[in-house]
């Protein structure tokens, strides 16, 4: 997956925006203002993406390409290599990451996202 890929997958999921808070190289996806993906533009090649626990420690021991992410909270963040693993697989880490935040808003923020605002 490159960088254009990853960027067009997350921003086809509901409601999600793109910014780059942390400096101009470092790009963000968000639901509803709740980050859920980060990678860097100019060395794209990793992503962090949020993961529930239980899982993360899972996905680290079955893939030498997902450790903790770098800088985040390792509990519930990856660092996945995006060059050595299937199109398909990171989609679905994209998705789980997405809805774990998803979980995590309001009743009027889901709504939002239904309604399509």
């Amino acid at each position: 997956m490159d960088i254009e890929q990853f960027r067009e997958y997350c921003l086809s999921l509901p409601a999600v925006t793109e910014e780059c808070p942390f400096g101009p190289d470092t790009l963000v996806f968000k639901v509803k203002s709740k980050m859920f993906a980060l990678c860097s533009i100019s060395e794209f090649g990793r992503v962090n993406l949020k993961c529930d626990p239980e899982k993360a420690i899972e996905l680290r021991e079955e893939y030498s390409q997902i450790t903790g992410a770098y800088h985040m909270n390792k509990k519930h963040w990856n660092s996945v290599d995006v060059l050595d693993l299937k199109n398909s697989f990171i989609e679905d880490l994209i998705i789980h990451s997405y809805d774990l935040v998803k979980l995590g808003l309001t009743k009027k923020e889901k709504s939002e996202i239904e309604l399509g605002n």
